[in-house]
């Protein structure tokens, strides 16, 4: 009992001592961003600028990029970028290639999303799928596959924005299938890179010589790393307020949605099923979302400042004590949940 106890113990200061070690010459390290125009890679951009590295920030709109650029140092060069268009990302991978010559690109951040439409499934056209799905997975694709020999150059890092919602699908629409196969893609990349390399072993002296032989085994066993040396990392945060998570937007959508359903599917939920659907939204958005956009970016941060990075990062106090836990308990278990919380259509069996 004694000798598991110390085992975990040793385990526990080895890996934290492991993951506070940090790269050098990060005044050297390009890193390319996506979706800075507002929210998490925004401040992203803003926290790399401060520590030293060349950061490429890819905005959506010129205002995004020119308002970016007036809070920045002289390091930070921004792009505008549509990630749903190859074209787009391609002319983005020249100008890349262009500004970190033989360096290569130390990190590429997938961190453009979308969410829009969310609500029932049953209430949208494959239209609307698609919409969520060209940005949040197709795009992230895209970024990867365009990027990565310039990635590869570096021995670098590939860090994808995912979601709890990638673990546990707690409303309708693309946005949970989106991140879903985020996961799933990541996880690929991440097997198909990997490669076999030597851990770096601490010697610690022990009066004993059984806890030595532990500590030693501990602390140089050999673990899989990536072929090419490149790091694929996954944030999971939870819900933050951010565009993707506001409020004005997402009940919009879900009008135009009811409005578009015909007079039997209508019926089959009800006349008040729309505004209880609303409400209790706003109740659970108001009171879960987080405003400490800074959670998330930290994670980001240390995926790509970090000796050894995570392989993922689950970010705010919702995806720590609520969404993991969930995702690994029965399917049941969230079937009930969501049935307690949300409305019950007029017609429901």
């Amino acid at each position: 009992m004694y000798v598991s106890a110390t085992f975990v113990a040793l385990w526990i200061v080895g890996w934290l001592y492991r993951d506070k070690l940090e790269i050098e010459n990060v005044t050297e390290k390009y890193v390319f961003i996506t979706g800075c125009d507002s929210g998490f890679g925004n401040l992203l951009c803003r926290k790399l600028d401060g520590k030293g590295f060349r950061v490429l920030a890819a905005c959506l709109t010129e205002k995004g990029a020119d308002d970016l650029k007036r809070v920045s140092g002289p390091h930070l060069k921004t792009v505008l970028l549509n990630v749903t268009c190859q074209d787009s990302i391609q002319k983005a991978m020249e100008w890349t290639k262009k500004e970190v010559g033989d360096k290569g690109l130390w990190g590429i951040v997938n961190n453009a999303g979308y969410s829009l439409p969310m609500g029932p499934s049953e209430w949208m056209k494959v239209e609307d799928f698609h919409k969520t799905l060209n940005v949040n997975l197709n795009g992230v694709i895209a970024m990867t596959v365009t990027f990565l020999p310039l990635v590869k150059r570096a021995r670098g890092r590939i860090v994808n924005v995912a979601s709890v919602l990638g673990r546990v699908a707690a409303n309708g629409g693309g946005y949970c299938i989106s991140k879903f196969a985020v996961e799933a893609f990541s996880d690929c990349l991440r097997s198909s890179l990997h490669h076999k390399r030597q851990r770096d072993t601490t010697r610690c002296v022990f009066t004993a010589l059984l806890l030595f032989i532990i500590c030693s085994v501990l602390l140089s066993v050999r673990r899989d790393i990536h072929y090419f040396g490149v790091n694929v990392c996954i944030i999971e945060p939870g819900f933050f307020k951010t565009a993707v998570t506001s409020l004005d937007p997402i009940e919009k959508e879900l009008y135009r949605l009811w409005d578009q359903l015909s007079p039997e599917v209508q019926a089959s939920y009800g006349d008040k099923y729309l505004d209880k659907y609303i409400k209790i939204q706003r109740l659970i958005m108001n009171g879960i979302c987080d405003s400490d956009l800074a959670k998330v970016t930290n994670c980001m941060e240390h995926a790509l400042t970090a000796a050894y990075p995570r392989t993922r990062y689950s970010a705010g106090w919702d995806a720590k004590l609520l969404w993991i836990p969930l995702s690994y308990m029965p399917a049941c278990v969230v079937d009930i949940g969501l049935k307690l919380v949300m409305p019950r259509p007029s017609k429901s069996v």
